[in-house]
């Protein structure tokens, strides 16, 4: 009972204080405050409820049942739009405050919302090595039921609330995607309903041109109601290598010979330095050894890219063996290293052993309360990019980072590009390998000005012929835009599906010079 005293006693002094301040006065000076006393246990709420309801939807079947009558609705709805006259774009109804990105679109409020309540896993079979789910699936959810039955996705992007309509409509990436791709390419299918309500279904070989098309597309070609994404069987752990490398020629060196060696399960960097790395290659495996054992996701070990650090500082290679789900998540309670920003004592051990159980805080309810002032000096001092570029233009690329951002740690992650249709491919007709460059926090460059520093780092990865990743802030014109994807099978579709007046297009849709 004297916890919840204790607790009620803070909350009530806190009330008293933003009484006197301003909440938007705590909220940017003293946010951390108000994220460990309402949005941890807030966050913690949402975790639990969406656990159990889709272990008890899964245990009695009712997805699939429920699933049919959901996608009619959504037909319904698409069909009464067009009956009224078609007179704004639609859009789905799912609040923008909920997704990962850090951007809300104002088109929430001026387009037709279309309420798509689809978060179930349809079905798992293990024969055909297939698992059929909803667009608002997550990857929280993926990973507690597969691994639970010994499978796996072969391409599981780090954060639990990712969904399976973001990765596919935008992208999504792991460390395993130097053997894999893409979170497209282990897609099977996909289900959508289109501009005039019809449902259609696509695969590389039927209706292979949506098919292609739809990734990258941010749902302006149809509303996915379904996908079908390739598994494999799993193993207990990942035997997880640590290899400090010190100067910029031996890391890219380094990262690029790991990368393509195919024995290596997964292949992840970080960059703490232009100078300094830790290289990390893993495989899975049934077997560990007890002394190696490192269970990283328990809510009182240290954030990952702090042990990992410690390999750099102490200048020691390092073997260990981590638990399957916790290597997925590996950065997830610390989101990257957003977190120290937003409670800078978080990984301080104290707090971690109170409070680390209810860590990380809802990304969508630090969007919700963070406010328009607060929103703004995020975009004018704070940096969240993911640019991929071509493995051989690594170098350049992180000078290029260094000199126009200066933003660290940095995170390195391989994948090899196909050479398919749709709006990202290499420039030859060969896969190719690249690697995505994660950027997250302050830049500590001087005179940081956030519009021109980012579309000059824009302009750097269209030259080697690179990409985006469009949940980010984006500041190209629209012929720059064009200029970085590929949109000739994307507008011949728009025009043949009659999307022209049912949905924006994509770059309407994300960019910051576009209409909002």
């Amino acid at each position: 009972m004297e916890p919840a005293v204790s607790l009620a006693v803070c909350a009530l002094l806190f009330l008293l204080w933003v009484r006197v301040k301003g909440l938007e006065f705590v909220l940017i000076h003293q946010r951390w405050v108000f994220v460990c006393l309402f949005l941890l246990p807030l966050s913690l709420i949402f975790d639990i409820y969406y656990y159990v309801r889709a272990w008890v939807v899964f245990k009695l079947s009712s997805a699939p049942r429920l699933h049919e009558q959901r996608v009619r609705d959504i037909q319904k709805q698409v069909r009464e739009w067009k009956e009224q006259g078609s007179k704004t774009f639609m859009c789905t109804g799912r609040p923008g405050w909920l997704t990962v990105s850090l951007r809300v679109g104002k088109y929430k409020k001026t387009h037709k919302n279309i309420m798509i309540n689809l978060m179930d896993i349809l079905e798992v079979d293990t024969k055909k090595q297939i698992v059929r789910v909803e667009p608002l699936v997550t990857m929280g959810q993926v990973t507690a039921l597969l691994t639970s039955i010994g499978w796996t996705l072969p391409v599981l992007p780090e954060l639990d609330d990712l969904t399976v309509g973001g990765l596919i409509m935008g992208t999504g990436i792991e460390s395993s995607s130097h053997r894999y791709g893409l979170f497209q390419h282990i897609c099977t299918a996909y289900e959508l309903v289109l501009a005039d309500g019809s449902f259609v279904r696509c695969t590389p070989m039927e209706n292979s041109d949506l098919f292609y098309a739809v990734p990258w597309s941010c749902g302006t070609l149809g509303f996915l109601v379904a996908a079908e994404i390739r598994i494999i069987p799993a193993k207990k752990y990942i035997k997880l290598r640590f290899e400090p490398v010190r100067g910029l020629e031996a890391i890219c060196d380094k990262f690029t010979r790991e990368s393509q060696k195919p024995e290596n399960h997964f292949v992840e960097g970080l960059l703490y330095s232009l100078h300094e790395a830790v290289i990390m290659t893993g495989v899975m495996t049934d077997e560990a050894e007890p002394s190696k054992l490192n269970s990283i996701g328990n809510y009182y070990k240290p954030w990952f890219f702090k042990h990992v650090e410690n390999y750099l500082k102490t200048n020691r290679e390092g073997l260990e063996y981590i638990p399957l789900r916790h290597y997925y998540h590996r950065h997830t309670r610390s989101i990257f290293w957003e977190l120290q920003d937003i409670i800078p004592f978080g990984n301080n051990p104290i707090f971690r052993y109170l409070f680390g159980w209810m860590v990380p805080p809802k990304i969508s309810l630090l969007k919700l309360t963070q406010g328009e002032t607060l929103r703004k000096l995020y975009e004018q001092h704070h940096v969240v990019q993911d640019m991929l570029v071509p493995m051989k233009c690594l170098p350049q690329a992180l000078h290029t980072f260094h000199n126009d951002i200066h933003v660290y740690p940095i995170w390195l992650c391989p994948f090899i590009l196909p050479s398919q249709p749709g709006l990202v491919h290499p420039k030859g007709d060969e896969a190719e390998l690249y690697v995505d460059i994660g950027a997250y926090g302050e830049p500590r460059v001087k005179h940081f000005e956030a519009r021109s520093c980012m579309r000059q780092l824009e302009k750097f990865v269209r030259s080697v012929h690179g990409f985006q990743m469009l949940y980010a802030d984006c500041y190209m014109d629209r012929e720059e835009f064009w200029e970085m994807f590929d949109g000739s099978l994307y507008h011949r579709l728009r025009k043949q599906l009659g999307c022209q007046d049912a949905f924006p297009e994509v770059y309407d849709k994300i960019c910051k010079a576009a209409r909002h």
